[in-house]
C-alpha cells in the first residue's frame, strides 16, 4: 500500500480534533463515574451493589455494540454513523445529568454505552483514512492520545467536578464537547463508500454478543459472588464458553461470516489484535491499581491521587509523540514496542518495592517512565495491525480490534484485583501469627496504640496489619504483571512491518 493512491482530505485538522474530542469523552466516561459513585449512591437511593451497575451497564453495553460498527459503516456510511453516535451519546450525557431514580441512571447509561461504543473504531479509521501512509504515525499518535490519556484522566476530572460542583457535572462536561465534535465532523469530514451488498449475520452476531455479555458479566461480577464457587458465575462462564464455540463454529463454516474473513486473512492485523489483547491485559492492570492503591492504603484524596498520576498521562503523549516522528523517519515499529515493553517491565520491577512510606516523587517518576513505555507501544502496535490492510476494511477490523482490547483490559482488572484481595486475606493472616500477647516487641514502635491487653489496641493493630497486607498483595501483583509483560515479547515474532512503508515519498520527504 502506497501514498499514491491517498487522496489529502480537506480541513484535516480540524476533522482530527473533532475526532479526538469524540474518542476523549466516549475514553473518559469509562473511568468518570468511579469517585462519583457514593455522591450518586446517596442522591438516587441506592445499594452499593446497585450503584455498580451505573459502571456495568455502560462497559457491557458499548463492548456489545462496538462489533456492529463494522457492518453499520458498510450500511449507512462512516459520516452518518459517526454523526449519529456524538448526537446520541450526548444526548444520553445530558440524560443521564438529570436522572432522578436508579432505573432511570442505569436506562440512560445503557444508552450512553450504546450509543458511544462506535466512536472510537470510527475515529481510528476516520484518522488512518485522513493520513498518507507516511504520517500514520503521527494519525496514531493523536488518537491514541483520547483513546489512553483519557482514562487515566478521568476519575481527575470526575474527583474535581463531583467535589467542587456536584456528581451530575461529570455527565453535562460532555455536552459542550459533543457538540463542538459533532459540528467539526458535521462540516468538514469526508464519508465512506456505501456498500449494502454486504449481508449482516444475525446469528454470527447474535453468538458473539453472547459471550461478550457473559464473560464481562462474568468478570465483573465475579469478585463479590467468590468466582466459581458461585453458581451466578458457572452460569456465566458456560454461556460464555457455548456463545465462542457457536461464534467460532460460525466464522470457519458460514458462507456469509460475521467478520469479513480478509480482515482475519491478514496476518499482521491478527498478530496486532492478539498483541493487542495481551498488551491491554497487562498494562491497564497497573493503571488500574495504582489510583486504588493510592487512596485506600496511603490515604491521599481524590484530587492528589490525580494529580499523582497525571504525570503516567503526559509520559504516554511523549511516548506516543516520539514514535509519531520517527516512524516517519522509517524507524523499526517492532523495535519502538520492545523499548516501550522493556520501560514497562522496568518500571513494573521498581513498582513492585513500593511500600506504604514510598514518596509522591517516586511515584510520578514511575508513572512517567511507564507512560512513555505504554505510548510507544500503543502506537507501534496499531501502525504494525493496519500496514498492510486494506483501506476499506480498516473500519470493520478498528472494530474488532477494540473488542480484543476492551476485552484483555477487562480480564486483566479483574484477575489482578481478585489475586489481590485473597491475597491481602492471606497476608493478613500469615501476619497476624506473629502478634501474640508472648510477643510484644512490636509495641515498642507506638506503645501508645498498639496495646493487646485493650480492644482499642488490638482493633489499631488489627487496621495497621490490614495495610500491610493489602500493600504486599499489591506488590505482588506488580510482579506478576511484569513477568506477563515479559511474556509478551515473543509475539514480536508475529508481525512485521513492510520495507519503506512508513518513509515519505521523495517529493514529501523533499516538502518537509
Amino acid at each position: 500500500m502506497s501514498d499514491s493512491g491517498h487522496k489529502p482530505m480537506p480541513y484535516r485538522g480540524i476533522v482530527s480534533v473533532s475526532a479526538m474530542m469524540a474518542t476523549t469523552m466516549q475514553a473518559i466516561d469509562g473511568t468518570i463515574a468511579n469517585v462519583a459513585l457514593p455522591h450518586m449512591q446517596a442522591s438516587l437511593s441506592a445499594t452499593p451493589d446497585q450503584i455498580a451497575w451505573v459502571l456495568t451497564s455502560y462497559i457491557i453495553a458499548s463492548a456489545v455494540m462496538i462489533p456492529l460498527t463494522g457492518v453499520l459503516t458498510f450500511r449507512y456510511g462512516r459520516k452518518k454513523l459517526y454523526l449519529l453516535s456524538i448526537a446520541g451519546f450526548t444526548m444520553a450525557s445530558a440524560l443521564c445529568g438529570i436522572a432522578t431514580s436508579l432505573d432511570e441512571m442505569l436506562a440512560f447509561r445503557l444508552l450512553q454505552g450504546v450509543m458511544g461504543a462506535a466512536l472510537i473504531p470510527l475515529s481510528q479509521s476516520l484518522m488512518l483514512d485522513a493520513y498518507p501512509d507516511h504520517e500514520r504515525g503521527k494519525a496514531m499518535a493523536i488518537w491514541g492520545v483520547g483513546v489512553m490519556v483519557g482514562p487515566i484522566l478521568g476519575p481527575t476530572l470526575g474527583g474535581w467536578l463531583t467535589e467542587s460542583y456536584n456528581w451530575r457535572w461529570i455527565f453535562y462536561i460532555n455536552v459542550p464537547f459533543g457538540i463542538a465534535a459533532f459540528a467539526g465532523l458535521a462540516l468538514f469530514s469526508a464519508d465512506t463508500v456505501i456498500d449494502r451488498t454486504r449481508k449482516f449475520s444475525g446469528y454470527g452476531y447474535a453468538m458473539l454478543a453472547l459471550a461478550i455479555l457473559a464473560s464481562q458479566l462474568m468478570l465483573d461480577r465475579g469478585e463479590r459472588a467468590d468466582w466459581f464457587e458461585s453458581d451466578e458465575i458457572l452460569m456465566w462462564a458456560a454461556l460464555a464458553f457455548i456463545g465462542l464455540f457457536l461464534f467460532l463454529h460460525h466464522m470457519v463454516f458460514s458462507k456469509q461470516p460475521f467478520i469479513t474473513r480478509a480482515v482475519l486473512k491478514d496476518r499482521n492485523f491478527v498478530a496486532g489484535s492478539i498483541f493487542y489483547f495481551a498488551v491491554a491485559m497487562v498494562l491497564y492492570t497497573s493503571m488500574a491499581m495504582v489510583p486504588v492503591m493510592l487512596q485506600n492504603l496511603m490515604h491521599y484524596p481524590v484530587l492528589t491521587t490525580g494529580f499523582l498520576i497525571a504525570p503516567r498521562g503526559f509520559g504516554m503523549m511523549l511516548g506516543m509523540t516520539v514514535v509519531g516522528r520517527l516512524a516517519q523517519r522509517g524507524y523499526s515499529a517492532r523495535g519502538f514496542i520492545a523499548v516501550g515493553l522493556l520501560l514497562t517491565v522496568y518500571s513494573l520491577w521498581e513498582m513492585s518495592r513500593f511500600n506504604l512510606y514510598t514518596s509522591s516523587g517516586e511515584f510520578i517518576w514511575l508513572g512517567v517512565v511507564q507512560g512513555v513505555g505504554i505510548g510507544m507501544t500503543f502506537v507501534s502496535l496499531n501502525l504494525i495491525s493496519y500496514a498492510t490492510l486494506e483501506a476499506r476494511l480498516r473500519t470493520e477490523a478498528a472494530a474488532f480490534a477494540n473488542t480484543m482490547r476492551s476485552f484483555g483490559s477487562s480480564m486483566g482488572i479483574a484477575v489482578v484485583f481478585a489475586f489481590q484481595s485473597r491475597a491481602a486475606g492471606i497476608n493478613h493472616a500469615t501476619l497476624a501469627e506473629h502478634y501474640t500477647m508472648s510477643n510484644k516487641s512490636f509495641e515498642i514502635m507506638r506503645p501508645d496504640i498498639w496495646d493487646l491487653g485493650t480492644a482499642a489496641g488490638r482493633a489499631a493493630l488489627d487496621i495497621e496489619l490490614g495495610r500491610q497486607a493489602a500493600m504486599m498483595a499489591f506488590t505482588t501483583d506488580f510482579q506478576l504483571v511484569m513477568v506477563a509483560t515479559i511474556c509478551i515479547f515473543p509475539l514480536l515474532l508475529l508481525v512485521k512491518m513492510p520495507k519503506d512503508m512508513l518513509k515519505p515519498p521523495p517529493q514529501a520527504a523533499a516538502s518537509d
